[in-house]
């Protein structure tokens, strides 16, 4: 099973929104997680995790299933030198058990070019970075994902879902 997460900030609450699916070319949810999380930390400039990071393992708390890859909306390691990103504090946070992609639409300051996944017609690549599975490899499955944008389908619903754009439950 895989997991998309993504989270929406207010002024002192966070909605995290997960959704579980089987296959990478599939629009297909298999279960969604919706969870406000109050308090949160201050944001930091420089150290994002320590705001992300504990909303994203309390909604791990509640997932019962086998997880075979989490995919974050973000970096999993910074820039040209490598540095932790959110996604290497998760992977270290999970015991290094369960390979982590971060997928972002932004570049964070000089992120090399090796990072940049082009999606269908769009010339604004996605930036893919992965610990715990090869990077060719999480390149190529964000590649697969369903849909003919730049954004694939499924990250572009758990974006919506934690902005409450789109809740629907599945069993």
């Amino acid at each position: 099973m895989k997991l998309a997460i993504d989270v929406q900030y207010k002024a002192t609450s966070a909605i995290i929104a997960g959704i579980l699916f089987l296959d990478w070319n599939s629009d297909e949810m298999s279960r969604i997680f919706v969870k406000k999380i109050t308090p949160i930390a201050p944001y930091e400039s420089g150290a994002f995790y320590k705001r992300e990071l504990p909303c994203i393992l309390s909604l791990l708390e509640e997932i019962k299933e086998n997880l075979d890859v989490i995919i974050i909306d973000g970096f999993v390691t910074l820039g040209e030198e490598q540095s932790e990103g959110l996604g290497s504090h998760l992977y270290r946070a999970l015991n290094q058990s369960i390979p982590i992609i971060g997928v972002a639409k932004n570049p964070f300051k000089k992120t090399p070019k090796i990072f940049e996944v082009y999606r269908g017609e769009s010339l604004k690549p996605l930036f893919v970075t992965s610990i715990g599975i090869e990077l060719a490899k999480a390149k190529s499955l964000i590649k697969t994902m369903h849909g003919k944008y730049r954004n694939p389908t499924l990250l572009k619903k758990v974006d919506q879902i934690c902005r409450g754009i789109e809740i629907k439950k599945h069993a």
